[in-house]
């Protein structure tokens, strides 16, 4: 019912849906569901091309139970703020790791990545995220590395020699210009294979065709970040 949990019969009707094709707006119209609540069960669930009903409702079970015994979470966690709802405030940070793990980071990776852009000081300590995690510290070193290595987040020592991690306000900006130099060394090397195999080749002209539109594309992406970075940049209302 409406504002309840999900049945397993609702969500063996949101995966036909899925396989028809249908938009989450249209699944959550069929079952008398918010749009949100179609749209959190998918993206922590495997997303619309890898949804199972059967899977998803045994796994909603399993995060039941252990939510259950789960301690309290740590001082990192953005828990408890006024006007935030735990239970949502989880079930969104499951969906935004779904949704970094669909476009190529690791589920570790995923994870502390989240959680650094979910608490309002966008940093915290190793400590702190092995807490919240309920991980390994070994396993979060190995995160922050990587992520640190992708230009996706910095550390510092705090005033108690700890290292702290932080997620800038422009680390979507930094993504993005690493993204388009991604595509610009795409254009690069599918350019030389037009050399490589002959100008007028069917297949050169294939590798021609992708460098140009990979120039165009990144440039264009170059150009629009630059122009929105600062036009778009929002601080938090005072109080």
């Amino acid at each position: 019912m409406p504002g309840g949990r999900l049945t397993q019969r609702e969500r063996q009707q949101m995966a036909l849906g899925l396989a028809d094709g249908l938009a989450y707006a249209e699944i959550a119209r069929r079952l008398g569901r918010p749009t949100s609540t179609v749209t959190r069960e998918v993206m922590r669930n495997g997303g619309p091309t890898a949804y199972g009903a059967d899977v998803a409702h045994r796994a909603t079970e399993h995060r039941a139970r252990r939510r259950k015994h789960t301690p309290p979470r740590g001082p990192g966690a953005p828990a408890g703020a006024p006007g935030r709802d735990d239970e949502a405030l989880r079930a969104y940070e499951e969906a935004f790791t779904t949704l970094l793990m669909q476009q190529g980071l690791p589920k570790m990776m995923a994870r502390v990545l989240t959680c650094l852009f979910v608490t309002d000081a966008g940093s915290l300590t190793a400590s702190e995220l092995v807490r919240r995690l309920q991980v390994s510290p070994a396993s979060v070193s190995k995160a922050v590395a990587f992520l640190e290595g992708q230009g996706l987040i910095r550390r510092e020592r705090d005033e108690r020699r700890r290292e702290r991690y932080f997620v800038d306000d422009n680390v979507w900006y930094q993504s993005t210009i690493a993204g388009a130099r991604g595509i610009a060394q795409v254009a690069e090397i599918a350019r030389q294979g037009v050399g490589v195999l002959g100008a007028g080749t069917p297949a050169a002209a294939r590798l021609e065709n992708i460098a140009r539109f990979s120039d165009f594309i990144s440039e264009s992406i170059f150009r629009a970040a630059e122009q929105v970075r600062d036009l778009l940049h929002t601080k938090p209302e005072a109080g």
